[in-house]
């Protein structure tokens, strides 16, 4: 199985912001930004820096441009959305304030004392993640968030794309995948049936979206929030989990109160419109400032589709 590189977007340092960008944020935090220490984990081009202001108070800014990447400055707009509806009970930082001129986009949140998990995935670390996970799929989501099976239905038909474009080995895929695409196409169309839900999921849960303080876990990065089933964020999970170091994920989902209480067909199917996401994503170019996102996604993919045939085979 492929472990998964580093999260890494092409990062600017926070001189790269023009000036009219800063000013406009030094005004709405009320202080300029006197020292800037850029982030390098995350699929996010652009800058992603700590920051600490005149007056002494810290804050977490990102700011991106449509040159640095076309679909970014989008994301960076659903996140400010997304994150001023959460409800104050899930463990995410506070937006503080946003900037858009049509070009650039930045957010401001407030900066959390906390750090990444280690990879490779460490058990105690792990435990921790999930008991949080437990906690927010049981968080019903805000008003007007979109619901899974809408937003996602274009991305998990992935394997139907596969078919449709008759995708082989030369395209990435191992020949258990080639063999089985088109069952695998049929058993992902009716995914939506099983995941629909009135929780709140975050959708990407990654190591590099995960912070640990010292008594709580923290979830960052907020632009792709769902309404879901319970169990769907620990699905989405666990393939990247094992593809950077962690268990197996049958038996951690198997384990889970959430995945014990989900209905195995309808994971079954949600697992396989995940797989085929990730391995229709990973056969494509690599977008402008994510040189290691295909990469990524193809570990995750490979890892999401071990899971999916060990739950078809019975093993």
């Amino acid at each position: 199985m492929t472990t998964a590189p580093p999260a890494q977007g092409v990062r600017r340092h926070w001189d790269s912001v023009p000036e009219p960008v800063r000013r406009a944020l030094a005004e709405a935090l009320g202080a300029p930004v006197v020292r800037a220490r850029t982030q390098s984990g995350g699929f996010s081009p652009g800058v992603a820096a700590r920051v600490t202001l005149a007056d002494g108070r810290r804050a977490f800014v990102k700011a991106v441009s449509a040159q640095a990447n076309p679909h970014t400055p989008k994301f960076h707009r659903a996140e400010a959305r997304n994150a001023a509806a959460l409800p104050e009970s899930v463990p995410a930082p506070r937006l503080l304030t946003t900037y858009d001129d049509g070009t650039w986009v930045a957010l401001a949140f407030e900066d959390v004392a906390g750090r990444q998990p280690h990879v490779p995935w460490r058990a105690a670390e792990l435990t921790r993640v999930l008991d949080a996970v437990a906690r927010l799929g049981r968080t019903p989501a805000p008003p007007g968030t979109r619901p899974a099976v809408d937003r996602l239905a274009e991305n998990f038909a992935g394997w139907r794309r596969i078919v449709d474009e008759g995708r082989g080995p030369g395209a990435g895929l191992d020949a258990w995948s080639v063999r089985n695409a088109p069952r695998l196409a049929e058993l992902a169309s009716s995914w939506t049936d099983f995941a629909d839900g009135d929780m709140l999921a975050h959708a990407d849960l990654r190591a590099d979206n995960i912070l640990l303080t010292a008594d709580d876990v923290v979830f960052v990065d907020w632009p792709h929030a769902v309404r879901a089933a319970p169990w769907f964020d620990l699905l989405v999970m666990l393939p990247c989990v094992r593809a950077q170091g962690g268990p197996q994920p049958e038996r951690v989902f198997s384990a889970h109160p959430l995945g014990r209480a989900a209905e195995p067909e309808g994971v079954t199917r949600a697992l396989a419109g995940l797989a085929g996401y990730f391995l229709e994503q990973a056969g494509r170019p690599a977008p402008p400032g994510l040189p290691t996102l295909r990469a990524f996604q193809r570990a995750q993919g490979e890892a999401a589709v071990a899971w999916l045939r060990a739950r078809l085979e019975g093993g």
